[in-house]
C-alpha cells in the first residue's frame, strides 16, 4: 500500500504544480509589467494525471529566476518605460487541492487555491519615462517582500486506459494582492486573468517512461490603474521522463510562449510589444515517506533563448508534494 500512496502523491505534485505555475509578475515578458501569468515550466511529467483517490493535497514549491535584458530593449514597467533590465526573484507558492470525487463526466475533479509570497529585485539601467512622462532617473533599483494575487484553479482529469491520461483544466488570478502602484518590482497583476489548458500524458509504469505534453491560452484583462491591456498568450510546454527506481526518476523538459495578439490601452504606449522565448531544461524527482507521509521532491532548472521582447533568464523550482488526508478505497489500507 505504501508504494501506491508514493505513486499518488507523485502524481499529486504534477497537479499541485500546475496550479502553482500561474501568478508570478517579474519582468520577463512583453505584456504589462514584463509579466505572464502562466509561470512557465510549471507543467512536466504527468502532467494529466490527477491524484487517483479523495482527499487533501499540499504542494509549496519555491520559485527561483535571474534574467536581464540589454538598454537597446524597452519594457513598461509599472507605468515605466525602462531599458536595461535585471530581475532577481524569489517567490514561494503554496497550493491547497481539494479534490472532492473522483466520478465527475466520467474523469476527476480537483479544486485548489494558491498564494504567491515572495521577493522581486529589479535594477533598471535607465528609466525613459515615467508618470506624467517625466524622465525619472538613471539606475533605478527596487525591490520588496510582497504578496501576490490569490489563483483559483479547478480541473478535471480522465483515464482512457492505463496509460494514457487527458487534463482540461483553467485558473483565474483574482486581483486582490499586495499591488505597488508606479514601482518596478511587483508579484501582482493588478487584473483579472483566465488561462485555460489541456494537458496529455502517457505514462507506462511497466517501462518506467513518462511523455508529457501542455497546452494553454491565457486571457487578460485591464489594469485599471495604468490602463494597460496585455494580449492574449499562449503558452506550450513538453516533457519526457525515465523512472529509474522507486525514488528516482529523470527527464529533459521544454517550453515555448508566445503573444498572439498585441497589447492595447493608453498604458500600452511600446504599441502591441508581443513577446515570445523559448526554453529547455532538465527535471529529476525523489519520493520518500517521512513518518508515514509519502512525500515528493522535484527540482526543474531552466534555460531560455530565442527571447523577443523578453529577459534573456534562467529559472529553478523546487517543490514538496504530500497529502494532508486521503480517502481510501475499502480494504486498501495497512
Amino acid at each position: 500500500m505504501r508504494q501506491s500512496l508514493c505513486r499518488a502523491v507523485r502524481r499529486c505534485a504534477v497537479a499541485g504544480l500546475a496550479v502553482t505555475g500561474a501568478a508570478l509578475s517579474t519582468p520577463a515578458a512583453a505584456s504589462e509589467g514584463g509579466s505572464s501569468f502562466y509561470l512557465l515550466g510549471s507543467g512536466g511529467p504527468e502532467a494529466a494525471v490527477l491524484p487517483p483517490v479523495e482527499g487533501v493535497f499540499l504542494d509549496n514549491t519555491m520559485y527561483f529566476y535571474n534574467g536581464e535584458a540589454s538598454v537597446d530593449r524597452e519594457f513598461v514597467v509599472g507605468g515605466n518605460v525602462v531599458a536595461g533590465l535585471d530581475a532577481d526573484i524569489f517567490a514561494n507558492f503554496t497550493t491547497l487541492m481539494w479534490v472532492p470525487s473522483t466520478n465527475v463526466l466520467g474523469g476527476t475533479l480537483a479544486l485548489s487555491a494558491a498564494l504567491p509570497i515572495g521577493h522581486p529585485a529589479v535594477d533598471a539601467s535607465v528609466v525613459l519615462t515615467g508618470p506624467g512622462g517625466n524622465q525619472i532617473a538613471i539606475d533605478r533599483k527596487d525591490s520588496a517582500w510582497v504578496i501576490g494575487d490569490p489563483v483559483a484553479s479547478a480541473a478535471l482529469a480522465w483515464s482512457l486506459d492505463k496509460e494514457t491520461h487527458l487534463q482540461f483544466g483553467t485558473m483565474v488570478n483574482i486581483p486582490i494582492g499586495q499591488y505597488r502602484e508606479d514601482e518596478l518590482a511587483n508579484l501582482a497583476f493588478h487584473r483579472w486573468i483566465v488561462d485555460a489548458s489541456l494537458a496529455a500524458t502517457w505514462h507506462d509504469e511497466a517501462s518506467g517512461w513518462d511523455l508529457s505534453t501542455k497546452t494553454g491560452i491565457t486571457f487578460n484583462g485591464t489594469n485599471n490603474f495604468t490602463d494597460y491591456n496585455t494580449g492574449t498568450e499562449l503558452h506550450w510546454e513538453a516533457s519526457v521522463e525515465k523512472t529509474l527506481s522507486k525514488q528516482v526518476s529523470l527527464g529533459l523538459q521544454a517550453y515555448h510562449y508566445q503573444q498572439i495578439s498585441g497589447d492595447s490601452g493608453t498604458g500600452a504606449v511600446l504599441g502591441p510589444n508581443k513577446g515570445e522565448v523559448s526554453a529547455v531544461g532538465v527535471t529529476g524527482a525523489y519520493n520518500f515517506v517521512l513518518g508515514k507521509t509519502p512525500v515528493t521532491a522535484r527540482l526543474r532548472v531552466f534555460e531560455e533563448f530565442n527571447a523577443t521582447r523578453r529577459l534573456d533568464g534562467t529559472a529553478a523550482f523546487f517543490s514538496l508534494t504530500f497529502p494532508i488526508s486521503m480517502k481510501l478505497p475499502p480494504g486498501a489500507g495497512g
